[in-house]
């Protein structure tokens, strides 16, 4: 162990495991853990410290001294800068290995209850180009590469449209290729920063809050539609409209192309007006013969194939007959919903964003759904016995919560409720246990099943079904 900057160094440290957030696990020679933020499970490394707690060290490898047999080369050049695919240098098949442990570690630890056997983890077909969603953003002052710097090169045109550099709120890198979206995502992106350029249009300046373009979004469908989306910082008609018309030529498969003009400090859509230029204001998604409507501040799960695989398993556990009163918690634009209804009597969806239970609606009557109704609310508020006693007592509960879980109170109306399953669709497994804690003296769990759905990231779901004791 040495020091380096008043920075402890361990050297020879064994990667043993993977952990929360994705960060590689070691023991110090004191005993302690040692997140570390670019190492493999199976290297052996040299570690510098960044912060040091009570219980355990955060740093990063500054030297591989040798590599792990989960290691694989990654296939991206941002690899290691870009900071969203962190797991790309790790084996699909020890990326899924690690899922499922956490899954497995967070319920048996955490909720401590009795558990029935796991599931293997539902691993992704598509390891790549799975999104069906991207967020780029435009800057003046681009993230240089440490090649970048020590070349001593100057470099004139700092333009950049690409992702955030983690912690660094006004730096962003120009991406030459992103493996997370299909094609035409890399296409238009590049197109859209090459035209930009040749208009000499200003990239816009977080930490100054000027210029022009602010970012672009591109979202896609299973069924090949295409809404792209360019966010201004002001209006300026004549160049808008110039950029917007050279998109539409070069790419006459997009089905929905819109603006945002947005002066405002922050470049979230959500309180924003939503302009269209030219074809729909929305695109569609299908799933089983249903189609569901997605607008510009839609959401809807970011990996549609296997989306539909987690909603199969979410149908399958629920063990619907046709004869079933089923609530949807946290509905979102009651895809969910929509999907287990033909095989329940009736659903209902409660959900807190009026946006999303307003397209919810829409999808409904999209597909000639008449047995599914929505309602708005905060749901530790609207989720009460006068709910209950008004919509009817379900026999089975689906809940899809935030990463945050559910809220104690709604944990206690559902004990109260006392239906006969609840399946669980959880993005956190951690709090999800915690959850199964508080249900578990009315409920057993009966099945388990993660579902990979953020390849080359940390990110796991996981359903898990309550029968009532």
């Amino acid at each position: 162990m040495a020091r380096r900057n008043n920075k402890l160094v361990f050297e020879n440290l064994h990667i043993i495991d993977a952990g929360a957030k994705g960060k590689a696990i070691a023991k110090a020679p004191d005993g302690k853990v040692v997140f570390i933020d670019n190492a493999v499970p199976g290297d052996i490394a040299t570690v510098q410290t960044h912060k040091k707690r009570k219980a355990y060290y955060e740093g990063s490898a500054i030297e591989i001294t040798q590599f792990s047999e989960k290691r694989t080369k990654p296939v991206c050049p941002h690899f290691g800068t870009c900071g969203g695919c962190k797991w790309q240098n790790m084996g699909y098949e020890y990326q899924l290995f690690y899922k499922q442990k956490e899954v497995e570690q967070n319920l048996q630890r955490i909720g401590k209850i009795e558990l029935p056997p796991f599931q293997p983890i539902l691993g992704s077909k598509k390891q790549y180009f799975y999104r069906n969603k991207m967020e780029f953003s435009f800057s003046d002052n681009k993230w240089l590469t440490l090649d970048q710097i020590k070349s001593g090169d100057t470099i004139e045109n700092k333009n950049a449209l690409g992702f955030h550099i983690p912690g660094m709120w006004d730096k962003i890198l120009d991406l030459e290729i992103c493996y997370l979206q299909a094609d035409p995502s890399n296409a238009v992106r590049d197109f859209v920063k090459e035209k930009a350029q040749e208009l000499n249009l200003s990239f816009f300046n977080t930490r100054n809050q000027e210029g022009f373009l602010r970012t672009l979004m591109i979202r896609t469908t299973s069924t090949g539609e295409i809404m792209v989306l360019l966010q201004f910082f002001h209006e300026d008609k004549e160049n808008r409209i110039s950029l917007l018309e050279a998109i539409a030529a070069e790419f006459p498969q997009i089905n929905s192309l819109l603006y945002v003009i947005n002066s405002k400090g922050n470049d979230t859509l959500y309180d924003q007006e939503i302009n269209l230029f030219s074809g729909r204001d929305h695109i569609f998604e299908e799933m089983e013969g249903l189609k569901f409507k997605i607008n510009a501040k839609s959401f809807y799960q970011t990996n549609s194939e296997q989306a539909y695989e987690l909603y199969k398993i979410t149908r399958d556990f629920a063990g619907l007959t046709g004869n079933e009163l089923v609530y949807d918690l946290y509905t979102g634009t009651g895809t969910i919903a929509q999907f287990v209804s033909k095989k329940a009597k009736k659903v209902v969806g409660i959900e807190a964003v009026p946006d999303a239970i307003k397209a919810a609606k829409e999808n409904a009557t999209l597909n000639n759904i008449d047995n599914v109704s929505f309602y708005v609310g905060d749901m530790k508020k609207v989720f009460n016995t006068e709910f209950i006693e008004t919509h009817g007592r379900p026999n089975v509960v689906i809940t899809d919560p935030p990463r945050d879980g559910m809220h104690a109170d709604v944990v206690a109306q559902l004990l109260q409720l006392s239906a006969e399953k609840i399946v669980y669709v959880s993005c956190n497994s951690a709090t999800q246990a915690r959850d199964l804690a508080l249900l578990d003296s009315l409920y057993k769990v009966t099945k388990v099943q993660p579902v990979d759905m953020f390849p080359q990231t940390h990110h796991v779901e996981n359903v898990v079904l309550l029968e009532k004791r």
